[in-house]
């Protein structure tokens, strides 16, 4: 289990800082909480210390009175007056949540003003901070100026979530995401010793469907999920690669610390991803495009008493168009939805035609795995090989994927 050190700056969603030390605990996690001044003005440093079972730590200048810097660790009693640089040194991963405005200028400025970013300045253990406040608050130039540099820095930030905030029941973008993401994604950062294997890597992830109106109520489509596209980003950023994941209508949240980019129809699809891949290493294109769109849209409601001649015109061919532009270097892996036949074949013929280096094949005529499943079975096929991934939840699946990628990836660079 790991050793996690939980920062608690001041906010209302301190709250559930203290259900995620409850619930990181319960996993047997040692956990160790720092809190500065304005946080105990939200919740007790007793409650903590009643979850965790360790002393809380408000102040650089405290001696810790723990035996071992986490629980169930030997040491002697008083083991270090320098509690900051104990804590920091023995960490498995540093987690600041909420880390208000105030508290996320600081940690960008480099300030050592409290045990909070005395600690964090002081940690080389990966590092954490969910940002929580204020939608406008959370909007401002100075704020995104300051997850920036933490970002550039290695810090991973967790997006807030969207939703009722505190302020007078306004909604916006700046709630603290719930315990159970915030402890997947610490869970994840120090499951790595040292360097993670995609550290410094840009990964460019597809999911979900596209939608091409008829009018303004009615669309074509697909019934895709963006669930293996979401599975993917997860364990991207899991490995330490700095992720975008173009969402294409999934209701699903993105994964912790991946930035999420919103679209709808496949023209939207096709214009981001041609934005961001030049400045990806990777891209996986998960995102099932709609095939044809309506030649032209209506501008109001049709009638259903009205009779319905549609004449589609094919869309554009996304993955073919990103390869005829890819530089040295980059890897790109498409996707394939199958229903029964020779679906292998069918792949193989894809991959040769698009000119991509890997095709993920999903036979969608097995209902246990198809659209909204949270299972899947693939294969997925190279220009030397194939390889079956037996049915597994998609979170496991992904990572067979990605073996996969690195795999080609060092074969590629051996050859080079």
């Amino acid at each position: 289990m790991a050793r996690l050190l939980l920062g608690v700056s001041g906010g209302i969603a301190a709250y559930k800082s203290l259900e995620l030390a409850r619930a990181a605990t319960l996993a047997g996690h040692g956990v160790r909480v720092l809190m500065t001044p304005n946080a105990l003005r939200f919740v007790g440093a007793a409650s903590f210390e009643g979850v965790v079972g360790a002393p809380v730590l408000t102040s650089e200048f405290e001696r810790d009175p723990m035996r071992g810097a986490f629980p169930g660790e030997p040491g002697e009693a008083g083991h270090d007056p320098i509690g900051h640089l104990e804590l920091a040194a023995n960490c498995d991963a540093f987690l600041v949540a909420p880390a208000s405005a105030n508290t996320v200028a600081k940690l960008a400025g480099g300030f050592a003003d409290s045990m909070l970013t005395t600690s964090f300045l002081a940690c080389t253990a990966p590092r954490l901070v969910a940002p929580a406040m204020n939608d406008r608050m959370y909007a401002d130039a100075a704020t995104q100026a300051n997850l920036a540099a933490l970002r550039e820095r290695g810090v991973e930030v967790i997006e807030p979530d969207e939703g009722l905030l505190a302020s007078r029941g306004e909604r916006g973008r700046g709630r603290l995401p719930d315990p159970e993401r915030l402890l997947a994604a610490v869970e994840a950062a120090a499951s790595w010793e040292g360097a993670r294997p995609w550290d410094g890597l840009s990964v460019l992830v597809t999911a979900g469907g596209t939608r091409e109106p008829i009018d303004p109520v009615r669309f074509i489509g697909n019934r895709s999920s963006g669930r293996m596209g979401i599975a993917i980003a997860a364990a991207a950023a899991k490995r330490g690669a700095s992720v975008t994941l173009i969402a294409a209508n999934v209701a699903l949240p993105a994964p912790a610390g991946v930035r999420r980019i919103d679209v709808e129809t496949t023209a939207d699809l096709e214009r981001v991803a041609r934005e961001e891949f030049p400045a990806s290493q990777i891209l996986l294109m998960a995102a099932a495009p709609a095939d044809f769109r309506p030649e032209a849209a209506a501008e109001s409601k049709l009638s259903r008493d009205a009779s319905l001649d549609l004449s589609l015109k094919p869309t554009e061919d996304i993955l073919a168009g990103l390869v005829a532009n890819r530089a040295p270097g980059q890897t790109i892996v498409g996707f394939a939805a199958e229903h029964g036949g020779d679906a292998v074949e069918r792949a193989r013929a894809k991959l040769a035609r698009k000119g991509a280096d890997l095709i993920v094949l999903n036979d969608v005529s097995d209902p246990t795995i198809g659209f909204e499943s949270t299972e899947n079975a693939v294969t997925l096929v190279a220009a030397t090989d194939e390889v079956e991934i037996p049915k597994a939840a998609k979170d496991t699946v992904a990572e067979a994927i990605l073996d996969r990628v690195e795999q080609l990836r060092a074969g590629a660079q051996a050859a080079s």
